[in-house]
């Protein structure tokens, strides 16, 4: 069953004036892209929403405001954004993408939780010097580094919550899944491979 269209609040914090919104459409346009209000309407929800997600989530949070925008208009867009270097994009064991609205020039770590599917962002001063003092260590130059750690979060190491789980079994699982948002694993209504193949312009062309 498909999940409820969830409304975007009107009083978002991206306005027009916003510096990263000027940036995506000085990309565009260097890069012989249009820059449509649909695009405009994407990027600021993206943005709002503040967390990572997936094309299907913010099409998901997008439609009840813009019916007319399809999915993989929003896949496209999202991709845009890494082009444009405002976006990551990043995946946590999943057959699908998400997009980190924090750009590649500050990078970050991840916990995120096996049980429930909560992403925690986290930064430690010590860890780029303990990065390169591994890699230097066996002559190894680094370009990019990952940290994501898999475990439980702290409302699901919670004593009380790993025993409902044991005892619920599957339909605990479920039940605290449900308190989020979006489901981790929450399955594509399109494959990637099927958005890659309609997000590429005809003959390659841009457009």
């Amino acid at each position: 069953m498909r999940r409820q269209a969830t409304p975007l609040s009107t009083g978002g914090t991206v306005n027009d004036g916003d510096p990263r919104l000027r940036r995506f459409f000085d990309f565009l346009a260097r890069s012989g892209h249009k820059a449509t209000r649909q695009r405009a309407l994407i990027v600021r929800a993206f943005f709002d929403a503040g967390r990572h997600v997936s094309a299907e989530e913010l099409y998901h949070q997008i439609y009840g405001q813009a019916p007319g925008i399809g999915l993989v208009t929003v896949y496209r867009t999202l991709k845009l954004l890494r082009d444009a270097g405002l976006a990551t994009e990043r995946r946590f064991g999943e057959s699908y993408a998400r997009f980190d609205p924090s750009p590649a020039d500050r990078p970050h770590n991840h916990l995120i939780c096996t049980r429930c599917g909560k992403i925690q962002e986290f930064r430690d001063r010590g860890l780029p010097h303990l990065q390169q003092k591994v890699a230097h260590g066996y002559g190894f130059a680094v370009n990019e580094c990952k940290l994501e750690l898999y475990g439980l979060c702290r409302d699901c190491a919670r004593p009380s919550r790993a025993r409902g789980h044991r005892a619920g079994g599957r339909r605990a699982r479920v039940d605290a899944r449900s308190r989020f948002e979006t489901p981790r694993r929450a399955p594509p209504l399109l494959t990637e491979e099927t958005l890659e193949k309609r997000a590429r312009p005809a003959g390659h062309a841009k457009k």
